[in-house]
């Protein structure tokens, strides 16, 4: 039915104010007006629902473009309907699915079919999906995109799974020419080997504290990936009708190359994750394998210029790269590093921690709600009806108070696996309900709506 959300604090066209927003009962927004009316008008449609949050701000809900829903093939790890769950509980309203640790991956249209028959009615909120670019399979991109992929990731590295190998330079010339022109981006997990090879570690070195992982993971990782992936994208003839984009960078040393690459007018756009701006390496103590991801959490130098690149641009999206596993691929027993998997669980909390941060250095809600609803959005090619509260976007809110304060625990954790290194923090910012489509879908008293609202975003045009 009909609805007015109202509030002291509507984010509308990048600032806080007040403001009116109409909703269809399409699910729609018919209009945003100025300023705070209440009661509701006397020629509102008969049966309009009044929502007042005067005391609450009222955001557009999170698009989080890096989610593992690992469905089908990994369903102990997760699974559409709990990762969506989890989604929703934070405030995001649309995740876009990562294409491997699901078996099958999202590397042809048949395997495709797959994922989307097992989505079926476990969505409790939109889901869009990228596909994934593997040796051999450059005949499968574009199908995939005209079968309503957004977008397509690799790796430059062992992925960690056998049925998602890592590409060459000509694999990835291959792909860049052939989304080329296309409305897919193309988007790298940007480590790979340096010519001297891996690192030598120390003999005396021990599995088990965080130092000897991270040492195993240079930055030089990440900046031979970067410098590779700028030069093939300058011989790419038709570089100038190609997207490009580096998913979760943990290294600061990568940024020059980043940023020099868009001078020189390749489009290249970059995202860094709640985890990389949170925590620290000092801060991860032996044995403590849920802290451990790929590229790994770097130091607290380090972790200020990732802060300082958001603030200039560079790096202009920030994602959970929610990669979750059962418990014991932790090796919760011996807390080795070099056999834990490698992921951080975080769904739903990504506003709450970035906000937390954030105020802290002196940053708006509103650059935190751009860095992930509007620039997310526009990554995932769903700018023209998610991301902002605009007149003709989907209704999605996320009711937030700014100044709730609590403390992460294991019950609050919605995702399948409660490990996770955000459990025990204390968080200020809380997510008090989350409305898809004009439809409430969360509350912390009444949980997750019974009834899955949410799609499955396949058309490129919707």
């Amino acid at each position: 039915m009909p609805a007015i959300f109202v509030s002291k604090r509507v984010l509308v066209d990048g600032e806080l104010k007040p403001a009116s927003v109409f909703v269809s009962d399409a699910g729609k927004i018919e209009n945003v007006y100025s300023g705070f009316l209440f009661p509701a008008p006397a020629n509102s449609t008969a049966g309009t629902v009044y929502h007042d949050f005067s005391d609450k701000v009222i955001l557009p809900g999170l698009v989080d473009a890096h989610v593992h829903l690992n469905e089908p093939g990994r369903t102990d790890w997760e699974g559409f309907e709990t990762g969506t769950k989890a989604a929703l509980s934070g405030g995001v309203t649309t995740v876009v699915d990562m294409p491997l640790n699901a078996i099958p991956p999202t590397t042809t249209v048949e395997n495709f079919d797959t994922k989307l028959e097992a989505a079926k009615g476990k969505c409790f909120i939109d889901v869009a999906f990228w596909g994934g670019v593997i040796p051999g399979n450059a005949d499968q991109l574009r199908p995939l995109v005209e079968k309503g992929v957004r977008g397509f990731k690799c790796f430059m590295i062992n992925s960690g799974v056998d049925e998602f190998p890592a590409v060459d330079e000509s694999d990835i010339s291959t792909a860049m020419s052939t989304l080329a022109g296309t409305p897919a981006i193309y988007m790298f997990h940007a480590e790979m080997l340096p010519p001297e090879g891996e690192p030598e570690l120390a003999q005396d070195m021990s599995r088990t504290s965080y130092s000897s992982f991270l040492a195993s993971r240079p930055d030089s990782f990440e900046t031979t990936a970067l410098k590779t992936i700028v030069k093939l994208a300058k011989a790419e003839p038709n570089k100038d009708n190609l997207k490009l984009h580096v998913v979760h960078v943990s290294s600061a040393d990568v940024l020059p190359i980043i940023e020099q690459a868009q001078v020189d007018g390749i489009n290249l756009s970059a995202e860094t994750c709640f985890h990389y701006l949170t925590f620290d390496s000092g801060a991860v103590e032996d044995k403590a394998t849920h802290f451990k991801c790929c590229p790994p959490i770097r130091t607290k130098e380090n972790q200020d210029k990732l802060w300082d690149a958001l603030k200039r641009g560079i790096l202009t999206t920030v994602v959970s790269d929610h990669s979750p596993c059962t418990p014991e691929l932790k090796d919760p027993e011996h807390g080795d590093f070099f056999n834990a998997w490698g992921g951080v669980s975080g769904l739903g909390l990504g506003l709450s921690v970035l906000w937390t941060e954030a105020r802290k250095r002196g940053i708006s809600l509103a650059q935190v709600s751009a860095w992930t609803s509007a620039n997310t959005a526009k990554q995932a090619g769903l700018s023209h009806f998610k991301g902002e509260i605009k007149r003709g976007y989907d209704a999605d809110f996320c009711i937030f108070d700014p100044d709730q304060e609590f403390t992460v625990t294991q019950d609050q954790l919605q995702f399948k696996n409660k490990v996770s290194p955000y459990k025990g923090l204390t968080l200020t910012g809380a997510v008090v309900e989350t409305y898809l489509r004009g439809v409430c879908v969360y509350r912390p008293d009444k949980g997750v709506a019974k009834k899955a609202f949410g799609k499955m975003i396949l058309d490129q045009r919707t």
